[in-house]
């Protein structure tokens, strides 16, 4: 059986006929590449397969649902005690966390295109986020934050960095980011003083601390964060 003739998948995601299942160690062993390979995921065809399902395109609407779903998550109430829901990311050797309400969207990241007379700065240019044009700035540069020896996460899973979309009605900006977690639940009681050795851009928008997996997680005041956004853009 060769791969062309065990696959019957394309890239516009028709179903693939899952060979292993019909003749193979899961159906009835009639394939007589068993004879050589003894396990359907030593063969080459079983290999092809996965490969082909992992490079294939987005399926239609897979960002909005997942959108929505981050929506859906973002604007649960409160429990009793107070929890809150924050989406955690990380700029060099610094972890943050925003309220997932400010989050519209975590993508891949883009080209950004300069500004005219806007070299330098927290305003880096514009990206392309699905065929909106949004002003990508530099949260480093914006908080004081060193990202000069960037950190690749400190384990052996591999991070990637991100472009973040933030915002309320139609101000909203991107910017790129080291790796994100995801989201995060903590209570009130979770949450700590901002200590005085924290630097003094960063300070004005980290409302509190918080303690996670070992690690001390700055979260941000949306409202501050995006005033200061608004006026590093003025």
């Amino acid at each position: 059986m060769s791969v062309t003739a065990g696959m019957q998948a394309t890239e516009q995601g028709q179903r693939i006929n899952e060979c292993w299942r019909q003749i193979g160690v899961s159906g009835d062993r009639s394939c007589p590449e068993l004879r050589e390979h003894l396990h359907c995921r030593n063969c080459p065809t079983h290999a092809e397969i996965a490969r082909r399902l992992l490079d294939r395109p987005l399926p239609a609407g897979y960002s909005e649902e997942w959108a929505q779903h981050f929506a859906q998550a973002a604007g649960r109430p409160e429990t009793e005690d107070g929890a809150r829901s924050v989406v955690l990311f990380r700029l060099g050797e610094e972890w943050l966390g925003l309220p997932t309400t400010t989050c519209h969207e975590i993508a891949e990241p883009r080209r950004i295109h300069s500004l005219p007379h806007r070299r330098t700065g927290a305003v880096l240019g514009i990206v392309n986020v699905r065929g909106e044009l949004l002003i990508c700035m530099s949260l480093p540069e914006l908080l004081g934050i060193n990202t000069g020896g960037r950190s690749s996460g400190g384990g052996k899973i591999a991070v990637f960095r991100r472009l973040i979309v933030i915002g309320r009605d139609e101000r909203r900006v991107a910017f790129e980011v080291d790796e994100v977690h995801g989201m995060h639940s903590h209570g009130e009681r979770d949450l700590i003083a901002v200590p005085a050795t924290i630097g003094k851009s960063a300070s004005t928008v980290i409302r509190a601390m918080l303690s996670w997996q070992g690690r001390t997680v700055g979260c941000l005041d949306e409202a501050a964060l995006l005033a200061m956004i608004d006026r590093s853009i003025a």
